[in-house]
């Protein structure tokens, strides 16, 4: 039997990197987001994750940015609210289905599992690292613009990472 975890979201995070302007990355993360994990054993091979991610709840510390990003050219919070991850299988890599802006991919993500250990209130909870790479016109989020000394504004390719901490339900 199965055994479910529930994200511990105080002490989670989601992140993203992406190259702006060919010169610098901007670093930005979501705010609000859900995950649960159900796994045979400890090891956690082969456990199902399922995770959920509220598109308005993206930051970037900047607000005229983050409007850009919840409108039509990127997230449009209003048609596609969620962002949604399935995994197929949990080993040295995660690999799974995120749905982003009404488009369904498979993709893989490097995992660091960082061990299990119990809290001073008697919880349980295991501890995961998780990093990747998707092209953002996968998702059919294309906007950009080119820049005079050749370029775009904003790289195809986006760095995501998270840290993840599920507590034994």
């Amino acid at each position: 039997m199965a055994t479910q975890w529930n994200l511990d979201q105080s002490h989670s995070e989601i992140t993203f990197k992406v190259r702006h302007m060919m010169i610098s990355n901007v670093k930005g993360s979501f705010t609000n987001f859900t995950a649960e994990m159900h796994a045979e054993d400890d090891t956690f091979k082969n456990a199902k994750i399922n995770a959920t991610i509220q598109t308005d709840s993206v930051s970037t510390n900047s607000a005229d940015r983050d409007a850009h990003l919840k409108g039509e050219d990127f997230f449009n919070v209003e048609a596609t609210p969620q962002i949604t991850f399935e995994t197929d299988s949990l080993k040295n890599e995660i690999t799974g289905h995120l749905t982003m802006n009404g488009v369904t991919k498979p993709i893989q993500l490097d995992v660091d599992f960082g061990g299990i250990n119990v809290d001073p209130w008697g919880q349980t909870k295991a501890g995961f690292s998780f990093e990747g790479k998707i092209k953002r016109s996968d998702f059919g989020l294309n906007w950009n613009a080119a820049l005079e000394a050749g370029g775009v504004m904003v790289s195809d390719d986006v760095k995501i990472a998270g840290e993840l901490q599920f507590v034994k339900a």
